[in-house]
């Protein structure tokens, strides 16, 4: 290297986005299997925002740097790598997994039983600086085409979306779908996703300005919800039918309401609990309805190829809001918790 040290925004301890400072700070050292990558670009998500505030039995070491969707430039390379070189264009995976679980060995590495592993900008320091170590194995190499802002907005939001769409709940041409809160990273990516399967989408998002976004990205149809209880909208807009699958992050806060969103044999699929966990069922719609709860967690690796590829070739263009340097990821750090965004917050250290 030719510099021991780097530029960084980090958290010495865990609070409000106050705790967040840049810093100087000394380069990543490398393992043998492991490569240092010269951050071009780092997608913002919720979860930096949970890892900052602390999130329940998770323990970090301070200082922390955040940051999963990370894509640039190999720098340097570990003693016992031969698969990328130093100026090979990459993807980070963000999850690192033990490779070794009954999971993993079946190809499942989201579902990586071995506890000291983790993700990139979670249990590791992320791309929220000028340089990141990963596991060498974690790199998919990215076309001379592609964009590097466009490639880090993929992982988190996108991979995610897509398996909860097609490897959960296998929406198919012609069905229909409900999307919440479709103007964030993750809402954004199941509306597109959604309409390139075919289906006919339903978005459920909060102003006037964020629905024709949507309506731009491939919705259908879109409610909001500030002014209309979305269950009931999509009762009306079906014809007392209700949608075939209903994409469902939330939490608490809409979990009784998406119950109800869906048609006889419909199917939920779940990734996350931003505004509470603990949820009440009516059970009687589970059963007279025959519907279908699915949880998805995170991504394997075929399902970020898989949007990876789609995105290369055009096929999907990643939502971004706003493009902003390492210096000013703070203020995207901001907008993203006041929510006043349509999209991704990409920063370019």
């Amino acid at each position: 290297m030719a510099t021991s040290q780097m530029d960084a925004v980090l958290f010495e301890e865990h609070g409000e986005i106050d705790v967040l400072e840049s810093q100087l700070v000394s380069v990543p050292d490398i393992g043998p299997e492991e490569i240092l990558v010269e951050t071009r670009a780092c997608a913002l998500n919720r979860l930096d925002i949970f890892v900052r505030e602390g999130i329940p039995g998770a323990e970090l070491d301070l200082p922390h740097i955040s940051g999963g969707d990370i894509a640039g430039v190999v720098s340097e390379v570990g003693s016992r790598v031969d698969t990328v070189d130093p100026g090979d264009r990459v993807l980070l995976d963000p999850r690192i997994t033990c490779g070794e679980c009954e999971y993993c060995l079946k190809g499942e590495s989201n579902r990586c039983a071995d506890e000291v592993h983790g993700n990139l900008g979670e249990e590791y320091w992320g791309g929220l600086a000028e340089y990141v170590a990963a596991p060498a194995e974690n790199a998919i190499q990215i076309p001379e085409t592609a964009d590097f802002v466009q490639t880090a907005a993929i992982p988190i939001a996108y991979a995610t979306a897509w398996r909860m769409l097609v490897s959960r709940a296998d929406l198919r041409p012609g069905e229909t779908a409900l999307i919440l809160g479709a103007s964030g990273g993750l809402g954004t990516a199941g509306v597109q996703i959604a309409e390139y399967l075919g289906a006919e989408v339903y978005a459920a998002t909060s102003s006037p300005e964020k629905a024709e976004r949507a309506r731009a990205r491939g919705a259908d149809h879109v409610i909001n919800y500030e002014e209309d209880e979305f269950d009931r909208a999509v009762w009306e807009m079906t014809n007392k039918r209700g949608v075939d699958v209903v994409f469902e992050h939330v939490g608490k806060a809409t979990w009784e309401q998406s119950i109800r969103s869906l048609a006889n044999g419909g199917q939920i699929v779940t990734s996350g609990a931003t505004t509470g966990h603990d949820a009440t069922t009516d059970i009687r719609y589970l059963f007279t309805r025959e519907e279908t709860i699915l949880g998805s967690r995170g991504w394997q690796r075929h399902e970020l190829n898989a949007i990876s590829e789609l995105v290369w070739q055009g096929e999907i263009e990643p939502a971004i809001d706003r493009v902003l340097s390492l210096e000013e990821a703070v203020d995207g750090i901001e907008a993203m918790e006041n929510r006043e965004l349509t999209g991704k917050v990409v920063i370019t250290p």
